[in-house]
């Protein structure tokens, strides 16, 4: 498989998990009046699909470093696809919900393949063209995702929001698991430490689900999280063969480019959930003129990820994040003081430059800091923190909402302040080739880029 066909797969599968979660979001209405469910059970529908995933992100990599990136990628595709459908004929609510957590099993699979195909497919100082390239396509999901979603409810019904899955699954799924994938880098042989895995699902599984929404025993998800948090540390120090690798989890570049994600994606979330109580409930405004009103945020966050490449060229992962995790934290700023349209415009541009900015530096640093016989690992963990990071951040917006808006902002613009000393911990001027296009069909030692 080439490399335009790898960045065309990374690239549909990653629209397809951020238009599923986005277009979800418009259906859940109409989904609760057809069904007749609670609003705890619509909730469960997003919950459980998040518990599944974040819970299992990290070993899924492990799957794709040992068993090939490009299997583990068609079998989340055409699952997810499969699964999708069979949502869209769900009798009920109770099948909804299962089907839901079914599905995220299939998009943990899913997720760290896309990143670790990348990984294999182009040496790290070619890295950040392709990131962006698929930051760029997200940010047009979350700007296509409500837009598609509400005129795919309005005329067709929510189950046409799950079909949409089916055929990009058939598509990029099917030769990718048609075209037998040569040797992964990564030893086969290599154990999966199951043990670690079933920590670390517990762990990720406790956390997410005491920080969404629907938290049933918040207290006692907490506390089950950081047992298991506890036991995982434990067993991952004495297991000759841990799930984490030491060198990866150790490493500088990875820790500093995983807490800046943390930091970001848990303010962006968190302003996101308190800027839309805001334009709904204290300006009146609909859903559709509110999402009109964040529309430069996707825009800007296009552009800033297709320029990030040559921001990390001229300035390097360590002031292009620094800089852009700044002028995040402004966004917020500006939205905490927004009362007119010109306004929250230029706070939610502000919003989308920072972060379509730090998502493909972060990124960068993690991914190519990372062997490619661990790249699947490093997805994993890329992928845990941006489901970890947004909880967090709503979690915490919805608490501070009773001090009111301007406070509750003022606390996020402050959590995104905190990536800036993170970012200080990345490499300056890496080694990130440029943006002008380059011969596909050959690696820089003159390898044949095929796989």
């Amino acid at each position: 498989m080439n490399r335009r066909w790898t960045l065309a797969s990374s690239v549909a599968g990653a629209v397809v998990v951020a238009l599923d979660g986005t277009v979800l979001t418009v259906a859940q209405p109409r989904l609760q009046r057809d069904l007749g469910a609670t609003f705890a059970e619509v909730q469960w529908t997003s919950t459980g699909y998040l518990v599944a995933v974040a819970s299992l992100l990290v070993f899924a990599g492990r799957l794709g470093d040992r068993y090939g990136h490009r299997r583990a990628f068609a079998l989340g595709m055409l699952g997810f696809g499969a699964v999708s459908a069979a949502i869209g004929l769900a009798p009920g609510v109770e099948w909804v919900i299962g089907l839901r957590a079914v599905q995220g099993v299939f998009g943990a699979l899913l997720q760290p393949a896309t990143l670790g195909m990348l990984r294999v497919a182009f040496p790290a100082e070619l890295l950040a063209r392709p990131l962006a390239v698929r930051t760029a396509a997200i940010g047009l999901a979350a700007a296509a995702g409500p837009l598609v979603g509400g005129a795919l409810v309005t005329h067709l019904g929510w189950r046409a929001v799950f079909f949409v899955n089916v055929l990009p699954a058939l598509v990029f799924g099917l030769p990718a698991l048609l075209r037998p994938e040569r040797t992964p880098p990564g030893d086969a042989r290599t154990a999966l430490d199951i043990p670690g895995a079933a920590l670390l699902a517990l762990t990720l599984a406790c956390l997410v689900d005491a920080l969404s929404a629907g938290a049933v025993n918040r207290s006692s998800a907490l506390f089950l999280a950081a047992t298991g948090a506890a036991l995982l540390v434990r067993h991952e120090r004495r297991t000759a063969r841990p799930l984490l690798p030491p060198g990866l989890v150790g490493s500088r570049a990875v820790g500093a480019g995983l807490g800046v994600l943390v930091a970001v994606s848990a303010s962006l979330f968190g302003t996101l959930f308190v800027a839309t109580y805001v334009l709904q409930r204290g300006l009146g405004l609909d859903p559709l003129v509110s999402a009109l009103r964040s529309l430069p945020l996707a825009a800007l966050m296009v552009v800033s990820a297709a320029l990030c490449p040559v921001l990390l060229r001229r300035f390097g992962a360590r002031g292009t994040t620094a800089v852009a995790a700044t002028v995040l934290a402004l966004g917020v700023l500006v939205l905490s003081r927004a009362g007119s349209v010109p306004v929250f415009g230029c706070g939610f541009a502000l919003l989308g430059a920072g972060f379509g900015t730090v998502m493909v530096a972060a990124t960068h640093a993690i991914v190519s800091a990372a062997e490619p016989a661990v790249a699947g690992v490093a997805g994993g963990l890329q992928q845990t923190v941006l489901n970890v990071g947004p909880a967090l951040g709503v979690a915490g917006a919805s608490a501070l909402l009773d001090a009111g808006t301007g406070p509750a902002l003022l606390v996020l613009a402050a959590v995104a302040g905190l990536a800036v000393p993170a970012a200080w911990a990345l490499s300056g001027r890496g080694r990130v080739a440029s943006v002008t296009p380059v011969a596909e069909d050959h690696l820089p030692d003159g390898v044949p880029a095929r796989r």
